[in-house]
């Protein structure tokens, strides 16, 4: 595997469809919002992978930091289990899910939720309700950059459903930057998934094909990076509690010309709405915050709510972004998979966060310390305390969970978030 450099780094590689003016006569046709364009691709993701497995297709589950240009360059068909998991939460279908992996197959409570949903999914092959159903897979493809939980999650799935497993380790980076030992021992732990894959799925690496996919990979990566900034601009276009249901599309189909086109067409609605002054964010910016840590599924509508209600916009969020990999060679592509926020160690990610509150001209910081996300919340605390004395900045933290309806408390979250608005009015005031 090569890795050749990117042939072109161009937002434009792929471009959207033209949008062709109307006739003399016609009226224009209606904008169609940024935000179902990126819904519809995300939704496509599962309907394809059900028309592959009816074909008779190999088709996978992957875990989302997995290098998501091996399974597009073999042409494979992948789902993934932490955004299934997250869309059933939002639409209000995991407590069954949960409750069926603590009693019938004995998983503890402490285990991350998205764990537990997907393995009790697993045995009982379907949402109560429908909320998000998925088909089984013949493979699972999995990475511990998330974290080490996703190790044995994904072996339990390999030993239920007697299917093979692909694993790449992805080690934790005690030092500030990435460095040389890392690279070498992930691009023989990448080399050796395409051979598992192709063993497995009778497919064959294709290096002109690898090349395409990586240069796609890389235009949608910094398409999305460059939607996400859009969040940053005094008065910003979109709301910002927006990103976490545009970057499932980050997530499973970075790798996708449609992706890129959907990016392009976000960035489009962004730079249009900056022009004639619009948002998505409907209320007047009282405040700007940096929100921390992953959405609590269950609770959209009770924690982004009361931001909307009193003009509190995010203006900052590390989680939406990290699901991109920019990179020029194959060396780089190692270092894209290993400098992702769960690998970094306390110093950089400070670092991350401070830069975005600056760029974001956030007043304050909203930070979810999430039960089932222990590696991310581990060091929250000690980060939000650093954050609070060098930028001048109150931070507040609440207590919640990305998919267990049981670990939140809507009260606790009011009253923390009432208390962070107080403290950002009375800076505003100079008090």
């Amino acid at each position: 595997m090569r890795g050749r450099l990117p042939r072109s780094t161009d937002k434009g590689v792929i471009m959207s469809e033209e949008k062709t003016p109307a006739a003399a006569g016609q009226t224009p046709p209606k904008h169609v919002p940024a935000v179902l364009v990126l819904g519809q691709l995300a939704e496509k993701m599962y309907q394809d992978a059900y028309e592959a497995k009816e074909r008779g297709e190999k088709i996978g589950w992957c875990s989302s930091n997995f290098p998501p240009e091996i399974a597009e360059t073999l042409g494979l068909h992948v789902v993934y289990p932490e955004s299934q998991a997250a869309a059933i939460s939002a639409k209000g279908g995991s407590l069954p899910l949960l409750e069926y992996a603590e009693g019938e197959l004995g998983f503890s409570n402490d285990l991350c939720a998205y764990a537990r949903i997907n393995l009790a999914y697993a045995n009982v092959a379907a949402c109560p309700n429908g909320e998000r159903d998925m088909p089984l897979p013949d493979f699972v493809l999995g990475a511990t950059s998330i974290c080490e939980t996703m190790m044995p999650w994904y072996e339990d799935l390999a030993y239920f459903l007697d299917i093979p497993m692909v694993f790449i380790d992805i080690p934790f980076n005690d030092g500030y930057d990435v460095d040389e030992k890392r690279i070498t021992y992930l691009k023989g732990q990448f080399e050796h998934a395409v051979k598992q894959l192709e063993e497995i799925t009778g497919k064959t690496w294709d290096e002109d094909r690898f090349q395409e996919v990586c240069d796609v990979s890389v235009a949608s990566s910094k398409a999305w990076l460059e939607a996400t900034s859009y969040v940053q601009y005094d008065p910003s276009p979109m709301n910002g509690f927006d990103l976490f249901n545009h970057m499932a599309v980050a997530t499973t189909a970075r790798p996708k010309k449609e992706a890129l086109a959907a990016f392009n067409y976000l960035i489009d609605e962004c730079k249009t709405f900056v022009k004639i002054n619009k948002s998505t964010f409907k209320p007047d910016e009282k405040h700007r915050i940096l929100y921390e840590g992953i959405a609590v599924w269950p609770y959209l509508k009770a924690t982004a709510g009361p931001l909307i209600m009193q003009g509190v916009n995010v203006t900052g969020c590390v989680y939406c972004p990290a699901f991109s990999g920019v990179y020029d060679d194959m060396d780089g592509l190692m270092k894209a998979m290993t400098d992702v926020p769960n690998c970094q160690n306390l110093e950089r990610a400070t670092e991350a966060r401070k830069k975005l509150c600056k760029d974001g001209k956030c007043e304050g910081a909203l930070v979810h310390i999430n039960r089932s996300c222990k590696m991310w919340s581990g060091f929250m605390p000690e980060m939000g305390r650093r954050i609070a004395r060098d930028l001048d900045i109150p931070v507040v933290l609440f207590d919640g969970d990305q998919s267990d309806p049981r670990n939140f408390s809507e009260a606790q979250y009011q009253t923390r978030l009432q208390g962070l608005i107080e403290v950002m009015d009375n800076n505003k005031k100079g008090e």
